[in-house]
């Protein structure tokens, strides 16, 4: 049996066309922590406290945007709530804030796990999933 080499996550580090916005995102609408800033190669660190994530500056405005189906890189980013009730709260306070749900809250497959998709203000998919236990 192989044994893995690593244990976990560190932090995911995305790159984000709307800094502050993206950031704000996780701070203000999902409560999560800025760690700190790097002002020469901008960028905010965030954590809920499980992990990390690095949101860098974009430096050059690409020529179309990512797509999933067309472009090697990330497809999504899946984040765990606890409960069913937190999902749900996600989904109102994302919506009050006009961002973008691409589906809101659903069974995965026959259930009774739930998950959710929307857009951080970058247009990176962020997906919230609850185990349904």
């Amino acid at each position: 049996m192989n044994t893995p080499l690593t244990n976990g996550s560190h932090h995911i580090g995305l790159t984000v066309s709307k800094l502050e916005e993206s950031a704000a995102f996780f701070t203000d609408f999902l409560g999560w922590k800025e760690l700190k800033r790097n002002e020469d190669y901008p960028s905010i660190f965030v954590s809920d406290g499980q992990i990390m994530i690095t949101l860098w500056a974009i430096k050059e405005t690409p020529e179309v945007p990512f797509n999933r189906r067309a472009n090697i890189g990330l497809h999504h980013l899946a984040l765990q709530v606890s409960s069913e009730e937190a999902l749900e709260h996600i989904y109102q306070r994302l919506t009050e804030n006009k961002i973008d749900i691409e589906f809101s809250p659903e069974f995965v497959g026959s259930g009774p796990a739930k998950h959710m998709m929307c857009f951080d203000p970058s247009g990176i998919r962020v997906e919230f999933f609850w185990s349904g236990q």
